[in-house]
């Protein structure tokens, strides 16, 4: 999954100078015909990614894939590698909403020709001309059931109701979710969302300012800030979520009004091993692979055959799972790009005054 992010100029150019020092790699590694360079977020990413989709690929073509860790944000270098045509990798992980609407904008995008008529078991939207998605995470609300019993919170409105719910709560320093959840909580349903009433928003977020004890910047701090039980409710990945149960502690998991992201591949305009890349990427679609990739991650599915072979137990804990998915929607990429700089500036400001 990505961070926020706001190209810029400097940025770009910045990634550029980290591609030059990438370029003294050794171009006998390089210019390997029979391989590709794939990034993704590492750690567990890289072990799930090795399972279901880089090792199988590899035996049923013959072209090896070597993988490195991509920066959190991973569009800046995206960009900078097109535009110096330094490829230091061939595809990536990139997040729906975040990043595709901008990189195909700017027509950084190796074309692929992916057609959702051609991928009739994976969700629609997780399917565009020049990516696939390949799995989805949601930010979903959590609370420590050592505090609240079986009556902690099941909505928005009631991680508002601090009255109703007393406790030490947590919200993600970002625009990205807060900005909806703050709709949520003031009574706008799910699906009429979008376009964001910001004013709406802020007003919201202004009531449940004073008692936010924590404002995360990373999954790796949210993870820790409930499973240590420094807050008793919190809005997260539920990966991460998952991950704190995992670890022992209690925490429940509030699929209701989630807000899910899709992540999936996509190819950096004029890599010379775009022909193999594509390869790769629509290899991933296959069921089969994608629930392989569920065995380590707690992350759903994008093809709705996995879950044939996936136990009813690993599937109740999964985003794309019928029962968990009917109660979510997926932030709408064309409202972000069209708004994310603006309002991510008035965030920022509203947050340190």
């Amino acid at each position: 999954m990505t961070q926020d992010f706001n190209p810029t100029r400097r940025r770009i150019l910045q990634g550029a100078g980290a591609l030059a020092v990438a370029g003294s790699m050794p171009l006998a590694v390089r210019a390997q015909s029979r391989q590709i360079v794939v990034s993704d977020p590492g750690g567990p990413y890289t072990t799930a990614y090795r399972e279901a989709f880089y090792d199988p690929f590899e035996k049923a073509t013959g072209i090896k894939v070597v993988s490195v860790a991509r920066e959190s944000q991973p569009v800046a270098q995206f960009a900078a590698m097109v535009q110096t045509k330094n490829y230091v990798w061939d595809v990536t992980t990139l997040t729906l909403s975040a990043d595709i609407p901008y990189l195909e904008a700017k027509g950084l995008l190796e074309p692929i020709g992916l057609k959702t008529s051609d991928f009739p078991d994976i969700m629609p939207e997780a399917v565009t001309p020049n990516w696939l998605g390949v799995d989805v995470y949601s930010t979903v609300l959590a609370y420590r059931a050592d505090k609240f019993k079986d009556n902690g919170p099941k909505s928005w409105a009631d991680f508002w109701d601090v009255k109703k719910f007393p406790g030490r709560r947590c919200l993600r320093r970002s625009p990205l979710d807060t900005l909806e959840q703050a709709l949520l909580a003031d009574g706008v349903p799910l699906d009429k969302l979008y376009p964001l009433d910001v004013d709406r928003a802020f007003k919201s977020l202004d009531k449940i300012k004073p008692h936010i004890n924590i404002w995360w910047t990373s999954g790796a701090q949210a993870m820790q800030a409930i499973q240590s039980g420094d807050v008793d409710m919190i809005s997260t990945w539920n990966g991460r979520a998952q991950a704190a149960k995992d670890n022992g502690a209690p925490v429940t998991i509030v699929w209701k009004q989630g807000l899910y992201s899709i992540e999936g591949w996509a190819i950096p305009k004029g890599t010379p091993r775009a022909d193999a890349a594509r390869q790769f990427v629509r290899f991933c679609a296959d069921a089969k692979r994608q629930a392989a990739l569920t065995r380590t991650l707690a992350y759903g599915p994008t093809n709705r055959k996995s879950f044939e072979t996936i136990s009813k137990e690993r599937a109740a804990l999964l985003p794309t799972s019928p029962e968990n998915i009917e109660d979510m929607r997926l932030p709408s990429p064309q409202w972000w790009e069209a708004n994310r700089q603006k309002v991510t500036e008035r965030f920022n400001s509203w947050i340190i005054s």
